[in-house]
């Protein structure tokens, strides 16, 4: 069993309310091969929610506590992604995850790269908090976009 973000299967979990559907994940989500989760959810934020972006670093330093996640409005968001984060890492465990399929960019999901802190739309290398979180505890990242 592996972990997908739920966005990537078709859940209109996403901060807009909507999803980011990959039709290849969504077929293999139909075999019984995938668990979906939404951090953001999964750590209390609504869907839809403010976008939120991690400030001056990525999710590793937001896990050492030396960065922020703060949404578009200045609010400080940064403990419902460590729970959310933290949660998705349960889930993981429980059904014996050892890959996980993430949204690209995303503050929580991002693989690799995701948006600077500045909401114009720019990447950074780095790594949401969930995708941070699980890497620390060996499970295998794996970017994915949307068919959108």
């Amino acid at each position: 069993m592996k972990l997908v973000s739920a966005c990537l299967v078709g859940v209109n979990c996403n901060f807009e309310g909507k999803n980011w559907l990959n039709k290849a994940l969504l077929e293999e989500f139909k075999k019984g091969e995938l668990f979906p989760v939404c951090p953001e959810v999964l750590g209390g934020l609504p869907a839809p929610r403010m976008p939120a972006e991690v400030q001056n670093g990525d999710g590793a330093e937001v896990l050492e506590g030396k960065a922020k996640v703060i949404n578009k409005r200045g609010i400080d968001v940064t403990e419902q992604f460590l729970k959310g984060a933290q949660e998705t890492l349960k889930i993981a465990k429980a059904i014996g995850a050892t890959e996980a399929f993430l949204a690209e960019n995303s503050p929580s999901c991002g693989c690799g790269k995701i948006f600077d802190g500045t909401f114009s739309g720019t990447t950074v290398a780095g790594d949401g908090v969930t995708a941070a979180l699980l890497k620390k505890n060996s499970v295998k990242v794996v970017s994915m976009k949307s068919d959108h």
